[in-house]
């Protein structure tokens, strides 16, 4: 199943869940083992498999097991139960924290009450565009997202892929494809440049992904960027770059589902003349003497094998939370995204909530700047955060500033994207990304485009050839998409976008007879922009004296880019408009009108 619609099927199930409660009690007992920091993430990896000891819910009560190799079987995204402790649970971890003080020096406590006094910072508000570097050494077969779990599964494109080109998985894992992440073309300063050109006011990289290698040079995890691969802290490499050209950088989270996601590197073939011989994911750092990896433990970077509901030991939320507290620490971003419903594996991600707010007071001169992304939040939590709509949209205007996020292609780099024929191949073309950037403004809401980079550190051809294309557009009509807030409504045409996460693709559907609304902060310049370019004398209804918008007089109407002269006229029941007969290339994609009210 591709991510597209397994995230389908998760986030249908996350909006069922309860938020987790933080006044449940229970008398229930618990083994005494349960929630202990009793050993590091590391001893933990290094006990052997049949001696560690997992905890798991039978009959509404959590009980000691042990992995069962006979009815093993491979974990997924991870979908525990609520448990019966005090405090309540969230990802099959207890709200309640083994040890205080996680949460840092501040105001922030690790409460979702605490969190009620976040206000979304200005400069997002006002940033409106980000671009993502979506990548890690997931990059290196150009195959596509997922590979890491893919691989290991039998069957599956990835798995075929893995086998035709580096041999049998027991051979040859994904441990050996981190050290094929060279990144020996990359340039980080031009890279950054490209994006600030095409409008970009933000730029956002990816720290670490499921397959729990760290891009940076992570106290906590020895299988990371700077040990291994590019031998380069690619974190710290990128917010140099970034912040040297005026860009606020952000770092992307989502090892929390190593726990389940990487599973599969524990199976091994169940036919063919590998069956039954284990996937490199068995391999313990003993066995490393004399390979390339001699000193470095498999379990670290493929979690520890595990029964299938086994819940996340206490040490592997320890070291979640030890690693992101590290990469905040280390690179201090203005943006932390996690990949999860709300803030993952229960007191470690609240508590480094809590810790990202208030270490970002201390570094600000006692002013909260941190934007902080997680997905499928609840009503009464929108003010907490700024909630993450993958690949998604929405009907209306959000209350509180929202994030929607997608990329020009998969979310790792898929080389058969850029083979298709056309100008842009099979990436998602100009006018979509622009239109998907445009109609999320509308609505309160910051656009974020991943463009997936090559093993090497590069981008494609013909992603730079979409970023071109954006860039022109935003050069001419930058003043309706910056610093602006929503109007009264967000727009108006025959045509609409599905609401929700992974309702993307619904942006295709508009097109020049869709029109969007922004404004400036002062309230006195509303800016109308055509989803295309429009032919003839076109009506905008919502600027009618006579309606229900009650948009005012207008004084005067200009078309961003152009010294042309609109025909313009304002009667009860719409603003008639004439665009003139030529414009700008790029605004093909769409027509922003500057409309200054009397």
């Amino acid at each position: 199943m591709q991510r597209r619609e397994f995230c389908k099927l998760v986030a249908a199930a996350a909006a069922a869940r309860a938020v987790p409660s933080m006044g449940q009690s229970t008398s229930a007992p618990v083994p005494a083992g349960f929630n202990s920091l009793s050993r590091s993430y590391e001893e933990f990896c290094a006990t052997p498999a049949a001696e560690r000891v997992f905890y798991t819910l039978v009959d509404g009560k959590i009980v000691e097991t042990k992995l069962d190799e006979a009815t093993w079987k491979p974990s997924a995204w991870g979908k525990p139960p609520e448990l019966p402790v005090p405090g309540g649970s969230w990802d099959g971890v207890p709200m309640i924290a083994p040890v205080s003080g996680l949460n840092g020096e501040g105001p922030y406590q690790p409460t979702w009450d605490s969190m009620q006094q976040y206000e979304v910072p200005e400069w997002y508000a006002d940033a409106k565009f980000g671009i993502w570097a979506h990548w890690s050494p997931q990059c290196v077969p150009e195959d596509g997202d997922w590979y890491a779990r893919g691989m290991y599964t039998e069957g599956d494109e990835h798995y075929k892929y893995h086998r035709a080109h580096y041999g049998p998985q027991s051979c040859f894992g994904y441990k050996d494809l981190c050290a094929q992440w060279t990144l020996l073309n990359w340039d980080p300063e031009a890279l950054i440049q490209r994006y600030k050109d095409a409008g970009a006011r933000l730029f956002i990289a990816l720290a670490n992904h499921h397959d729990g290698f760290d891009a940076w040079d992570s106290k906590h995890q020895p299988w990371n960027a700077a040990g291994i691969g590019p031998h380069r802290d690619v974190i710290g490499t990128w917010a140099a770059a970034a912040r040297k050209q005026g860009l606020r950088f952000g770092v992307t989270v989502h090892q929390a589902r190593n726990w389940w996601w990487f599973q599969t590197s524990h199976g091994a073939d169940k036919d063919g003349p590998y069956a039954g011989v284990p996937y490199d994911g068995a391999l313990t750092s003993a066995e490393g003497k004399a390979e390339w990896w001699q000193g470095l433990d498999p379990q670290r970077l493929y979690s520890a094998k595990h029964p299938f509901d086994a819940l996340p030991d206490p040490s592997f939320a320890r070291n979640f939370y030890d690693r992101t507290r590290d990469l905040i620490d280390q690179h201090d971003p203005d943006l932390l995204y996690f990949d999860n419903d709300l803030l993952p594996l229960g007191w470690a991600g609240m508590n480094i909530g809590a810790y990202f707010y208030n270490h970002n007071i201390a570094t600000h001169n006692g002013k909260l700047e941190a934007i902080l992304n997680v997905k499928n939040v609840p009503e009464r939590l929108l003010k907490t955060v700024v909630a993450d709509y993958e690949r998604g949209l929405t009907s209306g205007i959000m209350p509180y500033v929202w994030q929607s996020e997608t990329c020009i292609g998969e979310w790792h780099y898929r080389r058969s994207l850029y083979e298709k024929p056309g100008e842009y191949g099979g990436y998602l073309p100009p006018r979509d990304v622009l239109h998907w950037l445009v109609d999320t403004v509308s609505k309160n809401g910051t656009f974020i485009l991943n463009i997936p980079g090559m093993p090497d550190g590069a981008i494609d051809s013909k992603e730079i050839a979409v970023l071109d294309q954006i860039a022109a557009w935003m050069k001419i009509n930058g003043d309706a998409i910056y610093s602006t807030r929503p109007w009264k409504v967000y727009g108006e045409g025959p045509n609409h976008v599905d609401s929700g996460s992974f309702k993307g693709d619904s942006i295709s559907s508009l097109g020049a007879k869709d029109i969007r609304f922004t404004r400036n902060k002062a309230n006195n310049v509303i800016y109308a922009i055509f989803l295309g370019w429009p032919q003839g004398e076109v009506p905008i209804a919502s600027f009618g004296t006579s309606s229900k918008t009650n948009p005012g007089k207008i004084e005067h109407v200009a078309l961003l880019g152009a010294d042309a002269r609109v025909r313009w006229k304002q009667t009860p029941e719409a603003l008639q408009v004439t665009l003139p007969a030529q414009f700008a290339p790029a605004n093909i994609y769409g027509a922003a009108l500057k409309i200054t009210l009397a």
